[in-house]
């Protein structure tokens, strides 16, 4: 297991070294960072300091390099760069070289000023939520409706599960979010109580005080649940076929076991594999692919601060964004194939 996890920890380093790589050099093109920092009325003087600040007046790849340095977690530094940058971490050494194993710095906003880390931060939770209540909605409903069109097969339930499945499989989460907000939040609004837009917080407007909102989770969760419903409506489908041919099935029903027994207690069990793979491997697509689900329900998360920031020409939110997503995608995809070998022994990890 360790060489295993070693050798997948080794990958995902790779993956996230070509990430940065891609980032940095497809945003180094677009403007002068020093103009969007300061806008068109910057005078000559400061927008050369700010250049400097930025390393802009160095070559290349020694921005490259100083980017680097910055976004590791181990890295070298001076203990002026730790107070100007404001590092947080561990740092041994003395004035001039600081071994430091640290918060990635990932610079500041050139629309806020504010540190960009403690920005994304701020909205992870939001996506978490969000992520999890999709993920958990449809694989409730996913495994429901795949073992009752299994248990049904060929009949209308089993063809009503699998068309909608299809459906959901095709229609894309933004126009999806769209139909869901119209219908649920204007044209049923007064019944259904749902707002249009909202987080999962608003603030009391009598005493200021911070509350949760659940109502405002069931849309977006609704609308970005439902792809990864229908893949799991079909792979449980599958799988439940597959299972419920086999031999120890059909000896458990001569024992004599209710059908409720045995196809909760053992088919079920044994056909929850690819299911459990679907799962995991879903939640990660999920996290990186709620922006535009996020934006149009007005859901305060990565998503929504990473579209306004490119609206904005705010590129270190931006490039942060894409880092935190690539990093948490390639750490469940790790957990994923984990997971899978302890709930099959039959998966080796060698």
């Amino acid at each position: 297991m360790i060489r295993y996890l070693t050798s997948k920890i080794f990958y995902a380093l790779l993956v996230l070294a070509g990430v940065v790589c891609i980032v940095f050099f497809l945003f180094q093109g677009f403007g002068d960072p020093a103009r969007l920092v300061l806008g068109q009325t910057g005078d000559s003087a400061t927008i050369q300091n700010i250049r400097k600040e930025l390393y802009l007046d160095q070559p290349k790849w020694k921005q490259f390099a100083f980017y680097v340095k910055d976004i590791s977690p181990v890295s070298i530094h001076s203990a002026q760069e730790i107070e100007q940058k404001q590092l947080k971490g561990l740092f041994i050494g003395n004035e001039k070289f600081n071994f430091a194993i640290k918060l990635p710095y990932l610079r500041h906003s050139y629309q806020t000023k504010r540190d960009v880390l403690g920005i994304l931060m701020e909205a992870l939770p939001g996506t978490l939520l969000l992520a999890v209540a999709a993920m958990l909605f449809a694989s409730v409903a996913g495994i429901a409706l795949g073992v009752l069109a299994a248990v049904k097969q060929n009949t209308w339930m089993d063809t009503s599960a699998v068309f909608t499945s299809v459906l959901g499989i095709s229609a894309p989460s933004f126009f999806t979010g769209i139909l869901i907000a119209y219908f649920f939040a204007i044209v049923l609004g007064p019944y259904t109580g749902l707002n249009l837009t909202g987080s999962y917080f608003e603030y009391d407007d009598y005493t200021g005080e911070k509350y949760i909102v659940i109502k405002n989770l069931m849309l977006p969760a609704l609308t970005l649940g439902i792809r990864p419903l229908a893949i799991i409506t079909q792979l449980t489908r599958s799988a439940m076929l597959d299972v419920l041919n086999q031999d120890y099935i059909r000896t458990a029903y001569a024992k004599g076991l209710s059908k409720r027994k045995v196809i909760f207690k053992h088919a079920l069990r044994n056909a929850l594999n690819p299911v459990l793979t679907a799962v995991t491997g879903w939640f990660a697509e999920l996290l990186a692919g709620a922006f535009f689900v996020e934006y149009i329900f007005g859901w305060k998360g990565v998503g929504k601060i990473t579209v306004d920031a490119l609206d904005k020409l705010d590129f270190p939110v931006v490039m942060g964004s894409v880092l935190v997503t690539a990093t948490l995608f390639v750490l469940i995809n790790i957990l994923s194939d984990v997971l899978y070998s302890i709930v099959d022994p039959r998966v080796k990890t060698g």
